[in-house]
This record gives C-alpha cells, sequence and structure tokens, in this order.
C-alpha cells in the first residue's frame, strides 16, 4: 500500500505540536511557582529563585542603562580667578572624616567657605571613627591633584603656618551644600573676629539633588566635588588590580560585575530599622538582594563584589544564588593585605569600596544614604548609569528599567548640574 505523504507531513507537525505543548507546560510550571510567592522574600521565595537559578533570561539592558544619559561631559563655568575674590589674611583647616562619601562633602564645603571668605584653604587631615585614628591628606588622595584644581580658585597651603597654630582658632559648623547666604550670617562674622576659623560640616539632611539655578557657588561646588579628590597612585593600584581581578573572574559576562553596597554591621542600626512598610524599606539583606537580582535577569554565574571586607554567614544567602560573590579579602592582592585589609584600618577599607563601587558596571546599593548618593554622582559624570536600586517584586520576574536610581530617571542628582 502506498504512503500518503499529507499523512506523513500531517503525523510530524501533531508530534511537533505536542513536543512544544510539553515545553509550553515545563515553563508555565516553573513560572507558576514562583507567581504564587508573595512579595515578601520569605524562605519560600528564595528557594524558588535558587531553584530557577540556571533559567534566566539574556537582556541586554541588564549592564547598560539609557544611553541617551551617558554621554556627558562636565559643563560647569571656571569659576572666575580668586584674585577677583577680596583676599584675607586668615585661614580655613578643616578635617575629612567617616569615609569618602563625606570627604567629598565636606571638601565641597571647605572650598566655598574659603572661596567666600577670601580665606586660604588648609589641606585637611584625615580622621578614622576611633580616638587617635589620624592619617595625612596624602596617605588616601593625591594631594598635587588637589592643589593643582584649586589653581585660581582658593589658596591652597599643605600646612598652617606655625605662628597661626599656636592660636586660638574658632569651630564653626555649617550644614552640608552650605550656601553664600549661610556663610554671609554665620560664618563671616566669627571669621572676621578670629581671624582664622576651623570648619566642620554637619548634615541636617541627605540633599544631593540638582541645583535650581547654576552659579559661581555651582561651579566651586562641581570642581570640588568632582575634579579635586583623586586617590594616592598606590591606592589606584590597589582599587585597580581589584578591578581587574573582578573583570577575569567574570569572562562570561564580557568582563562585566556588579557592585553591592550591602555592609552587614550597618543592617542592624538605627538607619535601617524603619518601617516594615516595603515601600518605605532603606536596607536589604544578602538574601533580598539575591532575590532581587534573580528576579530582573541576573545569571548565576554573575560576579558579585559586595562592599564587606571580610566573609560573613550573612552572606551565604547571596553567595547560594550567585557563586562568584566576592569581598575585598578574596580579590585583594596578597602583597597589599597587610597594609590596606590586616590592619582593620576602617577608613581605608571604606575608600576602596566607594572607588570599586564607583568603577562598577552595574551599582545596587542595598542601604540608602550618603555613599549611595556620592556613587551615584562619581557614576553619572563617567556615563555609569546602571543603577539598580532594590525592592521586593511580587511576580517571578521584572524589568530591570523599573528600578534605575530616580536620581538618574529623573536626573534630578547634583551632578546633572555639573554635566551635561
Amino acid at each position: 500500500m502506498g504512503v500518503d505523504l499529507r499523512q506523513v507531513v500531517a503525523g510530524v507537525l501533531t508530534l511537533t505540536m505536542f513536543v512544544m505543548l510539553g515545553n509550553m507546560i515545563k515553563t508555565d510550571h516553573f513560572d507558576s511557582l514562583q507567581e504564587k510567592l508573595p512579595g515578601t522574600m520569605e524562605d519560600s521565595n528564595f528557594e524558588t529563585a535558587k531553584f530557577d537559578a540556571t533559567h534566566v533570561r539574556k537582556d541586554i539592558g541588564l549592564w547598560k542603562g539609557d544611553t541617551d544619559l551617558d554621554d556627558l561631559k562636565p559643563c560647569w563655568v571656571k569659576p572666575s580667578s580668586a584674585d577677583d575674590v577680596e583676599q584675607t589674611e586668615g585661614f580655613v583647616t578643616f578635617a575629612l572624616t567617616n569615609g569618602p562619601e563625606y570627604h567629598i562633602s565636606q571638601i565641597e564645603n571647605a572650598v566655598i567657605v574659603a572661596r567666600n571668605l577670601g580665606a586660604t584653604l588648609v589641606i585637611p587631615e584625615i580622621r578614622g571613627s576611633q580616638p587617635g585614628d589620624k592619617r595625612n591628606f596624602e596617605d588616601i588622595y593625591d594631594v598635587e591633584v588637589f592643589m593643582k584644581s584649586m589653581e585660581g580658585v582658593v589658596r591652597v597651603v599643605k600646612d598652617l603656618p606655625g605662628h597661626r597654630s599656636t592660636q586660638n582658632i574658632a569651630a564653626v559648623k555649617v550644614p552640608n551644600r552650605v550656601t553664600e547666604d549661610y556663610i554671609a550670617k554665620h560664618v563671616e562674622p566669627i571669621y572676621r573676629t578670629k581671624g582664622s576659623i576651623r570648619l566642620a560640616t554637619f548634615f541636617p539632611s541627605i540633599n544631593m539633588r540638582k541645583a535650581g539655578k547654576k552659579g559661581d557657588t555651582d561651579s566651586v561646588a562641581c570642581l570640588a566635588m568632582f575634579e579635586s579628590l583623586e586617590l594616592q597612585p598606590e591606592m589606584h593600584e590597589v582599587v585597580d588590580s581589584m578591578v581587574e581581578r573582578l573583570r577575569t573572574l567574570s569572562r562570561n559576562s564580557n568582563g562585566q560585575f556588579i557592585a553591592v553596597d550591602l555592609r552587614v554591621e550597618m543592617l542592624d542600626k538605627k538607619g535601617c530599622q524603619g518601617s516594615d512598610n516595603d515601600a518605605e524599606k532603606s536596607c536589604y539583606n544578602a538574601q533580598d538582594i539575591a532575590v532581587f537580582l534573580r528576579k530582573i535577569g541576573f545569571e548565576k554565574d554573575t560576579t558579585v563584589y559586595v562592599t564587606e571586607s571580610r566573609w560573613d554567614s550573612s552572606l551565604d544567602a547571596l553567595k547560594d544564588l550567585f557563586p562568584k560573590t566576592y569581598t575585598k579579602e578574596a580579590i585583594m592582592p596578597a602583597d597589599k593585605k597587610t597594609k590596606f585589609l590586616d590592619s582593620k584600618d576602617s577608613e581605608i577599607e571604606k575608600v576602596i569600596d566607594f572607588y570599586l563601587s564607583f568603577q562598577s558596571d552595574v551599582f545596587v546599593p542595598a542601604i540608602s544614604g550618603l555613599f549611595y548618593a556620592n556613587v551615584v554622582g562619581k557614576r553619572i559624570g563617567s556615563g555609569k548609569t546602571q543603577i539598580l536600586v532594590p525592592a521586593h517584586i511580587s511576580g517571578s520576574s521584572a524589568s530591570a528599567s523599573n528600578f534605575v536610581s530616580s536620581y538618574v530617571s529623573k536626573k534630578n542628582h547634583f551632578a546633572y548640574s555639573c554635566y551635561c
């Protein structure tokens, strides 16, 4: 009996449909396991994400943000010469404290105050969190770069003259993002009376939003925040070697890696103990971050750097979903660990974290605050705008573009006053 070609074709088509249907059923089954999960990140949610960790979709938008936002150039006007400001004989001294995220704002304030007063700025010392924990500016930053950046803006000296150091210098506190009006009202009268001041910056709020209008003060602020601080050569070399190590470990993702600012000791502090309402949550733990990254599409072999110096067991949840998760101790060159890690110098460790977070392909702030805000500012100027703010995701997946920092998506960070 002859073979009917139409029957053969029909049979093949029928078999193909059954295979496709089987695949659809399996896909729906895996998706439904996640869709049934609540928005909170309970253990069942974590286990589902872990189970499906090898089935993540490819998403070109994961590593790169909106290219329209990336091609930015410095657009501030070089401040008029310091000679145009009435020069006085006094000095402004200050210290850098609490880590690099504060250093940027403290430098900004000091330069603005010194320029407005026509005073000479003294290179600051750097103080750690422990009593007596002091170091020189050049131990972390390039002093020559700083002094060169200030040429024509404000006079700078490395040390306070001997005859001045024995005098009683008045201590003055000013708020972050200090204004000319505040200086005229609260600082200048003290400076005129005492001759020199020691400046301290306090932070009534973390205000890094874009300025309403540009002026000479904004230009000075842009210069101070984005051009004056550069790591000294050895520190620069350490950070670069760690970045290179992470890129080597990330061959499967074209050398790209994520930096997550997740400091375990911060999670128990008051700032992280807010409302239970997810919408108001300002800190996320390792498990939260792991599930968030999975649901927005990052694959299991993605390389993740965490701003924790040594491994903490609470990070295991992140490593379960992303085995290539590292802290400083795992990727710092062995010959640098004694100086930069084993000394338990928290100030140095924070600086490494800050600049490594700045250089990563994607930055995820698990903790809100000034570290997050100032890393964003540095990244905007370099076109590194893929900054993803974590959140609870109730479904099985979501687009990474939904979680881009509002500093970037709304262009409301102060850096957009400086770059355009």
